[in-house]
C-alpha cells in the first residue's frame, strides 16, 4: 500500500526554470494575460499582511446597467478591486499582484503554474499571515483544488469570487472579498488547507464544489459538509484543522507546463471513438466522467480498454453526478476516483503524470482517498 512519505518521494522536482512568458489568448478582449502589478496599502504595524492575487472572473467585471447579470466584460484590477472595500484595510496590510484578467474557463496551465510559484514565494515570507485569489467560479473549484496540492503551507490560501458583477445591484464580490481578507488573516484558519468562501460560507477547497449555474448560494460540499461559517463578517468554525484523507502535496519548482488530460463525459449512444481521439490529439491521460458509479456503455468500454492496451495511458473512472463515490474495479486499465469529481480526478491525474507516476502508482495514488476499513 503505497503511504505518503513514498508519494512524497515519487513527486520529482522538474529541473529549475523560469516559467514561460505570459502569451495571447484566443480572445484578447476576455483573456489578456496582464503583467504583474503591485499594489501595497499603508503599513499598519499592529496588523497581520495578507497578499491577493487578481485573475479575473466575474468578481472583476462590469456590466452595462445595474440590473445586468449575464453578458459582462472582465476588465477591473487588483487596486479597483481593493479600493471597492476599504474597510478591508482596517482587518490587514494588503500587498496584491494581478496574475492575469480572464474568465475563469480560460484560466490555464501557464495561469495555474505562475499562481503556485508566487503563492509558493510569498508564504515563504515570515510576514504573510495568508494569501487570496480573486477568480471567476466557473472553474474556481479546480483553481482552488490545484492550489491545495501543489503548495505546501499551513497557512491560509483563499480562493474567493463572485456571482454577480461589480456594476450589479446587491454585488456580492465585495462583502466576498471581505470575508476573504478576514478569514486569511484569521490565526483559526492555519492548517485547514486552501479554502473556498462565497455567500458566507467557508469550504475546503478539496470537496467543494459549484452546484449552480447562477445562484449566489452555490459552492459547497454536499457530503462532506462545510468547513464554518461568517456571522456578522467573523468566520466561525465547525471542527478543528483536519486534513482529508488521502491528501497528497506535489513539488512544481520550475515546472514549465503540465500533461494535456481530457475528461470524457459518458452517455447514450456516446462515441467511441473519442477515445482514440483525444490520445491522437495528445492526451496523456483520460478521465471519464461516467454514468452512475462510473459506468460506460459497452462499446466504450471496449474502446476504453482498448486504447489503455494500445498505448498504456492512465484512464480514470470518475461520476458525472454531482456527488457519488467510484469503486476500486478489477479491470486492469481502469482507475477508480473514489469521491473525486472529474474536474478534480483530472488535477490529481495531471500532477501525479508531471511527476512521473506510472500507472499503478497513480492507482495506489487514488486509493488513498477511500482506504479500506
Amino acid at each position: 500500500m503505497f503511504t505518503t512519505l513514498f508519494l512524497t518521494s515519487l513527486a520529482l522536482s522538474v529541473a529549475a526554470s523560469p516559467l514561460p512568458a505570459p502569451v495571447p489568448l484566443p480572445e484578447p478582449h476576455l483573456n489578456q494575460l496582464v503583467a504583474r502589478q503591485d499594489i501595497q496599502s499603508p503599513i499598519n504595524a499592529s496588523l497581520p499582511n495578507v497578499t491577493i492575487f487578481a485573475t479575473g472572473g466575474t468578481i472583476a467585471s462590469q456590466g452595462t446597467s445595474n440590473t445586468q447579470t449575464v453578458g459582462y466584460s472582465v476588465g477591473l484590477g487588483v487596486q479597483q478591486l481593493v479600493d471597492a472595500v476599504p474597510e478591508i484595510l482596517n482587518i490587514s496590510n494588503i500587498r496584491g499582484y494581478q496574475i492575469a484578467n480572464v474568465g475563469s474557463p480560460s484560466i490555464n496551465q501557464t495561469i495555474l503554474l505562475r499562481l503556485a510559484q508566487t503563492i509558493t514565494e510569498e508564504l515563504a515570507r515570515d510576514d504573510i499571515a495568508g494569501v487570496v485569489v480573486t477568480h471567476g467560479t466557473d472553474t474556481l473549484e479546480e483553481t482552488a483544488y490545484f492550489l491545495d496540492l501543489a503548495v505546501n503551507t499551513t497557512k491560509p490560501i483563499i480562493v474567493v469570487g463572485a456571482m454577480r458583477p461589480a456594476t450589479a445591484l446587491s454585488a456580492d464580490g465585495p462583502l466576498n472579498l471581505l470575508q476573504a481578507v478576514t478569514l486569511a488573516a484569521s490565526p483559526n484558519a492555519v492548517g485547514r488547507g486552501a479554502m473556498i468562501t462565497l455567500n458566507d460560507r467557508i469550504g475546503s477547497a478539496y470537496y467543494t464544489t459549484k452546484n449552480s449555474a447562477n445562484s449566489l448560494d452555490t459552492f459547497y460540499s454536499t457530503e462532506m459538509g462545510q468547513l464554518g461559517f461568517f456571522i456578522n463578517q467573523v468566520p466561525y468554525f465547525y471542527y478543528e484543522p483536519a486534513v482529508p484523507i488521502g491528501k497528497v502535496h506535489f513539488d512544481l519548482t520550475g515546472a514549465e507546463s503540465l500533461p494535456l488530460i481530457n475528461i470524457l463525459y459518458s452517455h447514450q449512444d456516446m462515441d467511441p471513438q473519442l477515445f482514440n481521439s483525444s490520445v491522437e490529439d495528445g492526451a496523456e491521460g483520460l478521465v471519464v466522467a461516467g454514468s452512475g458509479a462510473g459506468s460506460l456503455s459497452g462499446v466504450a468500454y471496449i474502446a476504453a480498454e482498448a486504447v489503455y492496451n494500445e498505448t498504456g495511458i492512465p484512464i480514470v473512472s470518475s461520476h458525472r453526478s454531482p456527488d457519488g463515490f467510484v469503486p476500486a474495479s478489477p479491470d486492469e486499465f481502469i482507475i477508480a476516483s473514489g469521491f473525486l469529481n472529474p474536474q478534480k480526478a483530472r488535477i490529481l491525474l495531471q500532477l501525479a503524470l508531471q511527476a512521473g507516476f506510472d500507472v499503478d502508482s497513480i492507482r495506489d495514488l487514488f486509493a488513498l482517498g477511500y482506504p479500506p476499513p
